[in-house]
């Protein structure tokens, strides 16, 4: 059998489907994780780019938007063993302009920006009960990388139990073979993966 006939067989690959009312989270699109001479990959611009429609379709309906940058102190206080990993998350302070949204996503009032130090979005943030004071029930992740930071945020959305959609061509990582092989599992496991355009043509079929 091949992974597909595996994966079909032990009742994996299901659906949890899109809910009544959806937010979208915007994983790191930061100028460091965009830039491939950083932490970025060649296809992460790209995906930045993909996204810009897809969040002025959340602003034009008034939906949840949340963006995440990773952000240290200069100081280094707070430096954790992700950043002890990867070192050049340190370079990502507040003021640093590798750790600043890229321009064409840059947030707008009421658009929550969440400084996080850790993989998920969720993760000692407060997200959850952020989105659940909103009434958001399913939660649309789009960023960088796929295999990282992006599927942290996605197994984290699912185990709070929301619905989870993962726009294929909003989500970018350094290598394409992560990349497609994460969106596999986690379509098999933990969110529904879909195009952009799928995604908003489903919603205005409603």
């Amino acid at each position: 059998m091949d992974k597909h006939q595996i994966y079909q067989h032990q009742g994996l690959g299901g659906s949890s489907g899109i809910g009544k009312r959806c937010a979208l989270v915007l994983v790191d699109f930061v100028n460091g994780f965009v830039d491939v001479d950083q932490l970025g990959g060649p296809h992460i611009e790209k995906a930045a780019e993909h996204t810009q429609a897809l969040l002025a379709w959340f602003r034009a309906r008034q939906l949840p938007v949340v963006h995440t940058r990773v952000v240290f102190e200069d100081d280094g206080a707070n430096h954790n063993v992700f950043a002890l990993r990867v070192k050049p998350l340190q370079q990502l302070t507040e003021c640093a302009h590798a750790s600043q949204i890229v321009d064409p996503l840059k947030p707008q009032a009421g658009e929550w920006v969440i400084r996080k130090q850790s993989a998920s979005a969720f993760f000692d943030t407060g997200l959850a009960a952020w989105l659940h004071l909103r009434g958001v029930d399913t939660a649309v992740i789009v960023g960088c990388t796929t295999s990282g930071c992006v599927r942290a945020t996605v197994v984290d959305a699912m185990q709070h139990n929301f619905k989870t959609v993962v726009i294929s061509d909003c989500v970018g990582d350094r290598a394409i073979e992560p990349h497609d092989a994460n969106l596999f599992d986690m379509q098999q496991k933990y969110a529904d993966v879909m195009t952009r355009d799928s995604f908003i043509d489903q919603l205005e079929r409603r």
